[in-house]
């Protein structure tokens, strides 16, 4: 029995950032600029949330580790100047110490609510190329050690603790973090992404983040130049939620086609929980926006 509430949500903040540029029509770019249509994205809302419920792919996601926020944690206070700033989004590190050898085979993801996954670590020096090894002229953050301890981060099970590098940055207190395992192989989704993306029903750019309370979920959705911007539609069940992308008053006329992504809040009727966040038109997880895994089968 369906218990979830259809709502349209509208965006509260966000920047742009183009994709690409060109000059077109719109209705070409992004499929059929006719006013949109709720009963058709519910209806595709509702078969991917019946295809994830009870299935093979849903237990495999609620056994595994699928990180859902940022795998760093910077330093407390980060960062001091621009110049500290510009280093680490370039990635210009100067490494002044040797980074430890092989770590332990495995190491433990423990979760709030409870249940642990026994997992492989990766090394300082595969940790370290994640957020480091920039070569642009310009100013360096030092690392002056590297450790092995541990971090929190949001996953599709909740809070996690999980093993993490903890490197020394040279002016800082408190270490600069860095995740220290990989996620888990993602399942073969029980179903079949649309075919044509549209104006009606685009893909997510991804997860920005959860709140601590669970009940609000900032998404990026993508629109483009000839429209009022994207909207997010959600529907929830008790064992996932669902969410729609579209773009809000598409124009026909002529427009350049970049496409944008912007900010959206959706605010949810219960906390999240260990429901899947899922995505309306790929009829996958939504990935965690920024990271390696929205590029990665594997999300690792």
């Amino acid at each position: 029995m369906w218990t979830a509430r259809l709502r349209r949500f509208l965006v509260v903040t966000g920047l742009f950032v183009t994709a690409a540029v060109g000059v077109s029509g719109c209705g070409d770019k992004y499929g059929d600029a006719s006013a949109h249509d709720p009963a058709r994205t519910a209806e595709r809302a509702r078969q991917v949330s019946e295809a994830w419920t009870g299935s093979e792919a849903a237990r495999v996601w609620r056994e595994g580790y699928f990180p859902l926020g940022d795998p760093v944690r910077l330093p407390e206070g980060a960062f001091h100047n621009d110049a500290d700033k510009q280093a680490y989004q370039r990635q210009n590190f100067e490494v002044r110490a040797s980074l430890p050898g092989a770590p332990p085979k495995k190491g433990e993801i423990r979760w709030r609510g409870g249940g642990s996954l026994a997992v492989p670590v990766v090394s300082a020096r595969a940790a370290y190329e994640k957020v480091g090894g920039g070569s642009v002229p310009g100013p360096r953050l030092v690392l002056t050690g590297a450790r092995l301890g541990e971090m929190t981060i949001h996953t599709s099970r909740g809070s996690a603790t999980v093993p993490a590098w903890h490197f020394t940055i040279k002016g800082y207190d408190t270490p600069l973090k860095r995740v220290a395992v990989v996620a888990s192989k993602l399942p073969r989704p029980p179903v079949k992404p649309v075919r044509d993306l549209t104006s009606d029903l685009w893909e997510l750019a991804g997860l920005d983040s959860v709140s601590r309370d669970g009940r609000t979920v900032v998404l990026r959705a993508h629109h483009g130049s000839c429209d009022d911007g994207p909207g997010v539609a959600v529907l929830e069940s008790e064992d996932n939620v669902v969410f729609s992308a579209w773009f809000r008053n598409p124009s026909d006329g002529p427009c350049t086609s970049d496409l944008r992504a912007k900010k959206v809040t959706v605010k949810l009727d219960r906390p999240v929980g260990d429901r899947m966040l899922l995505d309306a038109f790929t009829g996958r997880p939504v990935p965690y926006e920024g990271s390696p895994w929205t590029r990665s089968s594997s999300w690792s």
